[in-house]
Order: C-alpha cells, then sequence, then structure tokens
C-alpha cells in the first residue's frame, strides 16, 4: 500500500484556484509550472511555490491520464 503526500489546505486551495482561472497555462511538467506561478502570482517563498506547483503538477497529470483512458474506450 503507497501512502500520498499530506498537503496544507492553503496549497490544495491555490493550486486549485489557479488552474481553474488558467486552465492552458500548466502542464504535465513541473519546472515549468514554478515558471508559470512566477510569472502569474505572488509566492512569498520558494518552498511554497514549489509545493503549489507541485500539486498543479500532480492535478494536469491525473487528469491527463483520466482523459486518455476516457479516449481509449
Amino acid at each position: 500500500m503507497r501512502l500520498g503526500n499530506v498537503r496544507p489546505e492553503r496549497v490544495k486551495r491555490i493550486a486549485r484556484e489557479l488552474l481553474a482561472k488558467y486552465p492552458d497555462k500548466f502542464t504535465a511538467n513541473f519546472e515549468e509550472n514554478k515558471k508559470v506561478l512566477s510569472n502569474i502570482a505572488h509566492i512569498p517563498s520558494s518552498r511554497l511555490r514549489n509545493s503549489i506547483a507541485g500539486y498543479i503538477t500532480r492535478l494536469v497529470s491525473i487528469s491527463e491520464m483520466r482523459s486518455a483512458t476516457a479516449n481509449k474506450k
């Protein structure tokens, strides 16, 4: 059994809001998402920015996997 990462609700809320507002700017690439975050939002620390970028990357990759499996059916 694999356990997931525990992320603060603040990270999740900010990530979901940004993903809803800018859905076409984010990809499944963490490094690109860090750069996009630096350009569109003022994040006070690099650690918080990295957490948000990581969660956005996870959400995008999950959504891509779901759409890929839906297209196979």
